[in-house]
């Protein structure tokens, strides 16, 4: 099994650095979080311009038919550089429920997703991460092929301000989970905006007798495989933070000095550095691997359980020890490091969180 990635997904990935080095420095980052704007424009038309939006649909549906090792290579940079543009929420799981479902109208939205045009939004939340899609307990009601919401979805990221949004819900006849349809500005649709502790847009949406429409009724197997790829992406977006918090913190351990010498020379210091090197090498394998089976068709439920637990876990550990090591200072708004914890805090809720994934490990084993 090759773990290296290929010359274009090398390409791929310093263009992505590169744009965001460019546009995306922390203080650029602070001044957009705290604005009205959930996300930068200008940022979003440079990834449909790069094929970011077009890399995960295959070619028959317009896109570039990219693999989940083209995603995972560029991923990190996300996370590195602390983005709240809904790349995951919007192109890889609304974007791949549309596709999955295949109708015109999905197909037509997939076009408008590719080019960077619309945003849609993926209604999935109803609280404390579901970390399965058996908590699903949304419902929907289909009559003579036209569904009717009713019901509230919660951390909806982009919720406020997508042109759509793809419901995941259950329908009261048959129990089974299906994709639904749901344009801006639907009668019945309720949203409350709110920033999320890592800074993303996201809103509680709210439904009642929302008509929405059918694009697939037995969506559970696609909802879970798309589920599994979506955690994969957003796993190797919290290694970007984990690498950050890794720099930061040797860059600072090596230039605060106290009594005389850096506090990296303290024993208790190198310590703790040494086992945020060990944590992120673990991280780091975990996704490797994972990534190769998933790319391959290989990658079993235990293996993505496993890969969450892990990554929830050892970015914990990173983020706690990175702003031990910075004392109070870690801790402020002012400076980087608590923004990547954060940011790793609200990835390891997503989906559930790492406690509910190394139990299921145990309960698979």
């Amino acid at each position: 099994m090759d773990f290296s990635f290929s010359q274009e997904q090398e390409m791929l990935r310093e263009s992505v650095a590169k744009l965001l080095t460019r546009k995306y420095d922390f203080d650029t980052r602070q001044a957009l979080v705290a604005s009205d704007a959930p996300w930068s424009a200008d940022v979003w038309t440079d990834f449909a311009e790069l094929g970011l939006t077009l890399l995960p649909f295959s070619e028959e549906h317009g896109g570039l038919g990219g693999s989940i090792a083209d995603l995972v290579a560029f991923a990190g940079s996300l996370g590195e550089y602390l983005v709240v543009e809904p790349y995951v929420a919007s192109t890889v799981l609304a974007g791949g429920a549309l596709a999955e479902s295949g109708t015109a109208e999905a197909l037509e939205w997939v076009e408008k997703l590719g080019s960077g045009e619309a945003i849609v939004a993926f209604a999935y939340e109803e609280g404390n991460g579901t970390a399965t899609s058996e908590q699903i307990s949304m419902q929907v009601e289909v009559a003579g092929g036209q569904a009717t919401l009713n019901g509230e979805k919660t951390l909806v990221i982009a919720g406020d301000d997508a042109d759509a949004l793809l419901v995941v819900a259950r329908a009261t006849d048959t129990g089974k989970l299906g994709f639904y349809l749901v344009e801006k500005g639907t009668s019945g649709l309720t949203t409350r905006p709110y920033k999320t502790i890592d800074g993303r847009a996201a809103a509680t949406v709210r439904f009642d007798a929302v008509p929405a429409t059918v694009l697939l009724e037995d969506a559970g197997d696609a909802l879970d495989a798309i589920l599994a790829k979506a955690i994969i992406v957003q796993c190797a977006e919290g290694l970007g933070a984990m690498k950050a918090l890794l720099n930061l913190t040797s860059e600072y351990a090596m230039t605060r000095k106290q009594f005389g010498q850096p506090i990296g020379a303290f024993q208790v210091v190198a310590h703790r550095l040494a086992d945020m090197k060990i944590a992120y090498t673990k991280a780091l394998s975990t996704l490797t691997y994972t990534a190769a089976l998933a790319n391959s068709g290989a990658a079993t439920p235990r293996d993505i359980a496993t890969l969450k637990g892990q990554m929830g876990k050892l970015g914990r550990e990173i983020g706690e020890a990175a702003i031990q090591t910075h004392g109070g200072v870690g801790m402020t708004d002012e400076l980087s490091v608590s923004h990547y914890h954060k940011r790793i805090l609200a990835l390891d809720t997503a989906f559930g969180g790492y406690q509910y994934h190394l139990r299921r490990v145990g309960q698979m084993a």
